[in-house]
């Protein structure tokens, strides 16, 4: 693709009498005359505003000879007496006559652009951090992980308090169920006829299975079957080629004066487009099978009496069991602790009775508690 090389002509500032906007091309003051100086940000060169998508200068490009020939001069120096700039080329210094040596100093100017190298395609220079940050960064990530991990060693770390019990609970319920014959419905294939066992005290039971009848065919599950194919479509996006646009770079020629290089590269836009396809269209249909109606036999619930207390020791209710009836035991238990002076408390839930009894008999008890202050286990003295 054709390249287009514009000469940009910058403008500085005189600190000596605050005279603006003046061309490069002039290495004195047209107001006071003093030589333009490396420091003091006379050498700080404006070029104007940028477009900001293509890279290029809004300013006009200088077409004068003049200016054409000073700006492929090199890079401007500076005399070392004096300190007035001079134009790269130049042997001796225009305005005190000193010849120019070893210790003149030069502008920076920036590197020649490889003649291949399209300005589109160069990436972003990475972000580096001094040495100095580096250290303190890795410092300050160590730290945190290595305190981090010591605290953390140390709240899991356990030690052992003592404890009282404070307090005491327990529930202890007699659920009282009879074997009754009931009717039931389920699939055919899953009925056998079956005689019933009645239980005796309460156990040695068969529900059985009698009397299946009411048989009709009803809808037992869906499923789903192929049906065809049908066509779906999706909407997507793609890059695609939409033409050219300018791309430009800019390479100061540390003289006041700056080189633009553009070139038109291949510019691209987002499309849509239906992505299309065939797939399998389902449709969903019943399964049937048939339902009959038996006779069998199930404990169910008769009465349900409970007892409850704190101080004194557990006791069941008494229930009277009848002809194919069985009683069911429910116990549930409850100790707290009191640790930390009697400023926590831990809960415990004995499994049985015996558990329990033994919580309540004991003197006192060991709790082991993490630094953070939560108890995680607990046994009796």
């Amino acid at each position: 693709m054709a390249k287009r090389t514009r000469i940009i002509e910058g403008t500085w500032n005189c600190t000596s009498c605050d005279a603006k906007k003046i061309l490069a091309r002039h290495k004195r003051c047209p107001s006071c005359k003093n030589p333009r100086e490396l420091t003091g940000k006379e050498s700080e060169f404006d070029f104007g505003e940028v477009d900001h998508a293509s890279g290029k200068f809004l300013r006009e490009g200088v077409t004068d000879e003049k200016a054409l020939d000073l700006a492929g001069a090199g890079a401007d120096w500076f005399c070392s007496f004096c300190e007035a700039s001079n134009r790269g080329d130049g042997k001796q210094c225009t305005h005190c006559g000193a010849e120019r040596d070893s210790d003149a100093k030069e502008a920076h100017a920036d590197p020649d652009e490889d003649e291949d190298e399209k300005p589109s395609e160069k990436a972003p220079a990475p972000r580096r951090f001094s040495r100095k940050t580096m250290f303190l960064l890795v410092g300050a990530l160590f730290s945190c992980c290595f305190g981090s991990c010591l605290f953390s060693q140390w709240a899991r770390a356990t030690h052992e308090e003592d404890a009282e019990v404070a307090r005491s609970t327990w529930r202890q319920v007699i659920i009282r169920e009879r074997f009754t014959p009931i009717t039931q419905e389920d699939w055919q294939g899953n009925l056998r006829l079956t005689a019933a066992v009645m239980p005796v005290n309460g156990a040695g039971e068969v529900p059985g299975v009698a009397d299946i009848r009411a048989c009709t065919r009803k809808q037992r599950s869906t499923r789903r079957v192929a049906d065809g194919t049908e066509r779906v479509c999706s909407s997507r996006t793609r890059r695609v080629a939409c033409g050219t646009e300018e791309k430009c770079s800019r390479r100061s020629k540390g003289n006041g004066f700056s080189e633009e290089v553009c070139h038109d590269v291949t510019k691209y836009c987002s499309e849509s487009y239906q992505d299309c396809r065939d797939e399998t269209r389902y449709r969903t249909e019943p399964v049937m099978d048939i339902s009959c109606t038996y006779d069998t036999h199930e404990w169910q619930q008769v009465e349900r009496t409970e007892a409850t207390g704190s101080t004194e020791e557990p006791r069941w209710p008494a229930v009277a069991q009848g002809p194919l009836e069985r009683l069911r035991r429910e116990g549930t238990y409850g100790i707290t602790l009191r640790y930390a002076q009697g400023k926590k408390e831990y809960e415990l839930t004995p499994k049985t009775e015996t558990e329990y009894l033994q919580w309540r008999k004991a003197p006192g008890a060991r709790v082991t508690v993490t630094n953070m202050g939560k108890a995680l286990s607990a046994v009796p003295r």
